[in-house]
């Protein structure tokens, strides 16, 4: 019998990287075995980016198909500890599954606050079978917010959207992951931005690890926002955001200072992509490297070929591309872009006729 190698399970970001996040009671700790995502050597792309090293971290595989449950093990896991039941956020779709899903672990109730007919179908399907009471706003994500913010402030029930501090503090295990794996930190790291807490969590996460010795450089922070949805690029806020990306389609980021502030200390930039270079891009991760995201999550890759054409990025780069979600959370896009099936009669002349045999 072969010698059994296997250390043992995965245990979720908390106990994993409990050294560097703010303790929490482990009777407390509400896990879904979150983080540990793959970080995939992109190959086949280098007509598009170049002779860079372009790896994908692959935050789509964790348990509800998004980032966002990186921060959820911790936001909700100091909810219970503080002997909250029942936790409340506003969400573009990827924020409502994770905190449905973590409450439903914590035996909490939650309420998701959701902008009506503007949250793919994926994450809405989530929300509701995790048993969250879903709550469509007849409004824009950022009207949800300002809600969220003033039941939170005046009714028991913790809001965890990422202005609540503990969702950062589990974001930047990703960072940790990166450093793990690669031994060090890329040269560059590109992100979508959309609430712009995730750039923020990374660059923390990088710098914590630089103070820990365990890392000597750090990388610069490269966000980007679709075009429709682009107040930090644009130095205002967008009153009605609009991009194929739903979930970066935020006109007032919760986290806005604090992402231009991982910009300017890390020398990276804030851009923006079109929505058709986010479709390219999301159609290229598809065919030509097996990997499914959103379209939000191909902002990143889309923000990589348009900084290799303009010259920023250079050959023998270490670039790190996050992909904040799975692509069946918005499934009427994948088939939007994508060929269609072809009908054929049940005859294997017929079929190997089509096929070009």
């Amino acid at each position: 019998m072969a010698e059994m190698t296997r250390k043992g399970l995965w245990r979720g970001v908390i106990r994993e990287f409990g050294e560097f996040l703010p303790e929490i009671k482990d009777e407390a700790i509400t896990t879904l075995g979150e983080g540990n995502t793959p970080l995939i050597e992109a190959s086949n792309l280098s007509d598009k980016v170049g002779e860079i090293r372009l790896l994908l971290k692959y935050d789509g595989l964790n348990p509800t198909g998004s980032f966002k449950d990186r921060g959820m093990t911790m936001a909700v896991s100091k909810a219970k500890e503080d002997g909250s039941e029942a936790v409340i956020c506003a969400s573009t779709g990827n924020t409502s599954a994770s905190a449905a899903a973590y409450a439903a672990k914590a035996g909490m109730k939650a309420y998701v606050l959701v902008p009506e007919g503007a949250i793919a179908l994926g994450k809405l399907s989530q929300a509701m079978i995790h048993g969250a009471m879903v709550l469509q706003v007849a409004g824009s994500f950022d009207d949800a917010l300002d809600i969220v913010k003033e039941i939170a402030k005046d009714h028991p029930v913790t809001m965890v959207n990422s202005l609540n501090p503990y969702r950062l503090e589990g974001q930047k295990s990703a960072a940790f992951e990166v450093c793990e794996e690669l031994g060090h930190a890329p040269t560059y790291h590109f992100l979508p931005v959309g609430n712009a807490g995730n750039i923020t969590a990374y660059w923390n996460g990088y710098k914590q690890y630089k103070d820990s010795e365990l890392i000597s450089n750090l990388p610069k922070m490269m966000g980007f926002q679709a075009a429709g949805a682009a107040p930090i690029v644009l130095g205002e806020v967008v009153k009605k955001p609009e991009t194929v990306a739903t979930a970066i389609r935020i006109g007032n980021p919760a986290s806005w200072q604090a992402a231009e502030m991982a910009r300017d200390e890390s020398g990276g930039l804030i851009d923006m992509v079109t929505d058709e270079e986010i479709l390219d891009a999301y159609r290229l991760l598809a065919v030509r490297e097996g990997v499914f995201c959103e379209p939000a999550s191909a902002a990143s890759v889309a923000g990589v070929i348009k900084m290799k054409d303009k010259g920023v990025l250079n050959n023998g780069d270490t670039v790190v591309c996050t992909l904040t979600g799975h692509g069946l959370k918005d499934p009427d896009n994948a088939i939007k872009n994508a060929e269609s099936p072809i009908k054929v009669t049940a005859d294997i002349n017929d079929i190997i006729k089509v096929m070009g045999f």
